[in-house]
């Protein structure tokens, strides 16, 4: 198991800026966690892992009812509480297996590229079901280990899909570790995600190093790295932008 990376360290310097959505991304994505979640008004909604809150907002907005965005670092939630304050959205201390709510509280769950930072994911089951309403919905976004993309920035950093590929659950393992709270897949989807502009905007939010992966690479491969992509960039034209499939797991009971 690859190790923890604490975000009270370096990423809550630059998650924010390097992991910045356009509106209209934002609203894509709301769009599709409508379409899986439970069709009365208003939904609680728990943002498990909730960073710096990117989604928070958006989602309370999108569902109308409270959203709890619960986050493990500190100095991550400070970040959200600046910029991404809303009166209906409380940021609270707290983690997958530990989560500051009471049982039945949430009618939907989201983890947005969370569940690879999880090291007991059984214990994370058990209370994400505790809090989970007895017709609520989990989605889970996030790269999987047996249904890898392959992003472009993986072209000047090889090592990365090593990484991800410890790093990342496959589909059945988190499957597995769910069915034993009797929350089972329903719905696995990809959905077409703009990633940036194009290359060289893609190219600077890389250099801020807003991705946990690269905190497990040596200084020397992040170097040689960025060498790669500069001279990729110095011959190629930017052509339009850079676009991603990324899947969405949608668990019920």
């Amino acid at each position: 198991m690859l190790r923890r990376i604490n975000y009270d360290d370096r990423q809550h310097l630059v998650y924010a800026r390097g992991r910045a959505l356009p509106p209209d991304v934002v609203a894509a994505w709301m769009a599709e966690f409508a379409r899986h979640a439970p069709s009365r008004r208003p939904l609680t909604v728990l943002d498990l892992g909730s960073g710096t809150g990117r989604f928070s907002p958006a989602l309370a907005d999108t569902f109308g009812g409270p959203v709890y965005g619960v986050e493990p670092s500190v100095r991550m939630r400070q970040v959200a509480a600046n910029i991404s304050a809303h009166p209906s959205v409380s940021y609270l201390e707290g983690a997958a297996d530990e989560i500051p709510l009471p049982g039945n509280a949430c009618d939907l769950t989201l983890l947005y590229l969370v569940i690879h930072h999880i090291q007991d994911l059984p214990a994370a089951a058990a209370e994400i079901a505790r809090v989970l309403a007895p017709d609520g919905r989990v989605l889970i976004r996030n790269a999987f280990a047996d249904r890898s993309p392959n992003p472009l920035w993986h072209r000047w950093f090889p090592r990365a899909r090593t990484i991800e590929e410890e790093a990342f659950p496959t589909v059945a393992e988190v499957a597995a570790a769910f069915a034993t709270v009797n929350l089972r897949p329903v719905a696995l989807t990809s959905v077409r995600h703009r990633l940036a502009a194009g290359r060289a905007d893609y190219a600077a939010r890389l250099r801020l190093r807003a991705s946990s992966i690269f905190d497990h690479m040596t200084e020397r491969e992040i170097t040689e790295g960025f060498a790669a992509l500069d001279a990729d960039l110095a011959t190629r034209p930017d052509a339009g932008p850079v676009e991603e499939d990324c899947d969405l797991l949608v668990l019920a009971g």
